[in-house]
């Protein structure tokens, strides 16, 4: 199934601390980290950094993680991220989907570790690499 549109998207991986983002490249091929943006449920700074974001980069999608649990359900996480892709769908004006995101923290959490990053470091950057494996997964599934 192709991408439906050239274009670049976002992959965001919600948390309850830090959103992570990755961005595409126009043709969808590769996925690259771009930014963590503070979690702000109350006070909306996290959506409208999102938002800038999509402008800044002209995306024209948005793929967000929607954790499950092994066994396919959906608990509080799924939730947090459906209440988040509901307050982002009248802030980007772009065409949002979820995405199954099963252990891509685990994995990216273990790529940090690996790699030599460790504590704060590795928990700043963490976020951005599980927001690109969600983001890649999607591209790599629509070619």
């Amino acid at each position: 199934m192709p991408v439906a549109r050239r274009g670049r998207r976002l992959g965001i991986d919600v948390g309850s601390v830090r959103v992570g983002v990755a961005l595409s490249d126009p043709d969808g091929l590769i996925a690259t980290p771009l930014a963590t943006v503070p979690r702000d449920i109350d006070g909306g700074t996290d959506v409208a950094a999102i938002a800038a974001l999509v402008a800044e980069h002209e995306a024209v999608g948005l793929v967000v993680g929607l954790p499950r649990t092994l066994a396919g359900r959906e608990g509080p996480a799924a939730e947090a991220a459906r209440a988040f892709v509901a307050s982002l769908e009248p802030a980007v004006g772009v065409p949002i989907e979820l995405s199954d995101e099963r252990l891509t923290t685990v994995v990216a959490t273990r790529q940090m570790r690996e790699s030599g990053r460790k504590g704060r470091k590795q928990r700043a950057v963490v976020d951005q690499v599980a927001a690109v494996g969600i983001l890649q997964g999607w591209l790599d599934r629509h070619r």
